[in-house]
């Protein structure tokens, strides 16, 4: 079903055009704000808000952009607000724990929890800017030119924040297994 057809359905009251909205973009917002948060009680808050604010703003809810992207931008600014209220949220390593493991065996989900939380833990050091950067681009799939409109910034700025982010992990990663 199209887009602007849920929209429609929503504006007009239907509950279950929130439910299938929600079905089709929850999981890839919660990884967002959990990227960004790093706490997944933080981040499902995010998302509740999130959309409790959408529903509540549906009847007059007019896009200029595609729900995707609004919904992106609305997780982003709730976990900015988060962060100008209390600076860091860190919960430790197992904060972001990846899924579908159950088919592995317990060295191999133990190995893989290890390396989620030194890249967690990596990821927490960069300044705000890279880590958003990063975050929308690998997690929510963001082009470089979406990203600079929402950080109000250019795109060779983005570009360069990503570099600089991505450099940055690597020192601090390859510097971890040296250890």
């Amino acid at each position: 079903m199209s887009e602007r057809h849920l929209i429609r359905r929503l504006r007009r009251g239907d509950t279950e055009a929130l439910r299938e909205i929600y079905v089709a973009h929850k999981d890839r917002l919660l990884t967002l704000a959990l990227s960004l948060v790093r706490d997944m009680n933080t981040a499902e808050d995010i998302l509740h808000d999130v959309f409790v604010s959408f529903a509540a703003a549906a009847p007059e809810l007019r896009l200029r952009t595609s729900l995707r992207r609004y919904l992106t931008t609305s997780v982003l600014n709730r976990a900015r607000d988060g962060f100008r209220r209390k600076k860091t949220r860190d919960t430790g390593a197992d904060a972001l724990i990846p899924t579908g493991l159950e088919s592995t065996g317990p060295e191999e989900r133990a190995s893989l929890q290890e390396q989620t939380g030194r890249l967690t833990d990596a990821l927490a050091e960069l300044p705000l800017e890279q880590r958003e950067v990063i975050t929308l681009r690998l997690n929510a799939g963001l082009k470089f030119k979406e990203i600079a409109r929402l950080q109000n910034a250019s795109v060779p700025t983005v570009q360069a924040r990503y570099r600089y982010g991505i450099e940055k992990l690597r020192a601090v990663l390859d510097g971890g297994l040296e250890r």
